[in-house]
């Protein structure tokens, strides 16, 4: 949270007690798809995977949240509508939980709001460069980019989740893969 703002110690001693500990198995679900999102989540370690079927019953990854990161659904917890995606775990998952209401609670606090401000920022920064890549770039140029800035990923994730959120079918990730050695 320091990362975005500056916290007195008596913010902190308001703050910290709404956050609570939770630990998760890999494949467990946090959001269920069609489930109203009510809390935001704290990635201490671990991988989380967001993922949505389709009506034809495909699934599909839209993205994935690394350590240390603050994430949730956040059109279903600001609209308070069902979430069109899961949030399931990809490897075993230490995190901490905040309740929307904590969060309203919280606001009366300047050091809260810069926070949350500068929070919602940097994830629309990031959905607007997945987006831009989604739409400018081919999927083995995505994958490139993921092997500079992502690798952790591509080396606890399974492929066809990978596969998944390129795009593609995974025999083609494996060609992408051969061909880039």
């Amino acid at each position: 949270m320091e990362r975005y703002a500056k916290f007195s110690p008596s913010d902190l001693a308001e703050i910290l007690p709404h956050w609570t500990p939770r630990s998760m198995k890999t494949d467990e679900v946090l959001l269920a798809q069609g489930k109203r999102c009510k809390h935001v989540w704290f990635l201490q370690s671990g991988l989380m995977r967001y993922r949505y079927v389709r009506e034809d019953g495909e699934e599909r990854t839209k993205f994935f949240t690394e350590p240390p990161y603050v994430f949730t659904s956040q059109r279903s917890l600001n609209q308070d509508i069902p979430a069109e995606e899961s949030i399931v775990a990809v490897t075993d998952t230490e995190l901490l939980s905040i309740s929307k209401s904590s969060i309203d609670d919280l606001f009366r606090l300047p050091s809260w709001s810069q926070f949350v401000r500068l929070l919602v920022q940097e994830v629309q920064f990031y959905t607007e460069q997945v987006l831009l890549d989604a739409q400018s770039m081919t999927a083995e140029e995505r994958y490139r980019k993921m092997l500079v800035e992502q690798s952790n990923l591509l080396l606890n994730v399974p492929q066809k989740y990978i596969a998944s959120y390129l795009g593609i079918a995974p025999q083609s990730l494996s060609r992408i893969r051969t061909r880039l050695g």
